[in-house]
């Protein structure tokens, strides 16, 4: 179970770091480039707690997948970028692909 919980907070810390990619202005402001790296840092590190218990296959494409789509969303909320039809239904297949790793496959409860 810590896993997940672990998963879970490699997916905050990544989504928080990339987020703020755009706000570095290519890394030329301090505080959110430190965002970016210790953020980036603690993915990593969750992400490598995870794969003590979860193959990394179905662990990276949990946190990839649902990185994707929640980075999607703080886009339209905080930079006002609205994505166009096949952005949606894309990202809709990626969250249908997340979700049919975990409720069907034997693999990512081992």
């Amino acid at each position: 179970m810590m896993a997940f919980v672990y998963l879970a907070l490699a997916i905050v810390a990544e989504v928080i770091a990339t987020s703020a990619l755009k706000a570095t202005e290519g890394f030329t402001r301090l505080w959110p480039s430190l965002l970016v790296v210790v953020g980036y840092g603690v993915a990593f590190y969750m992400l490598s707690l995870v794969l003590r218990t979860i193959p990394v296959g179905i662990a990276y494409a949990i946190w990839a997948g649902l990185g994707i789509v929640l980075v999607a969303v703080v886009g339209v909320v905080v930079y006002g970028q609205c994505p166009d039809l096949p952005a949606v239904i894309g990202i809709g297949l990626i969250l249908a692909g997340v979700v049919t790793i975990q409720l069907f496959s034997s693999i990512s409860s081992h």
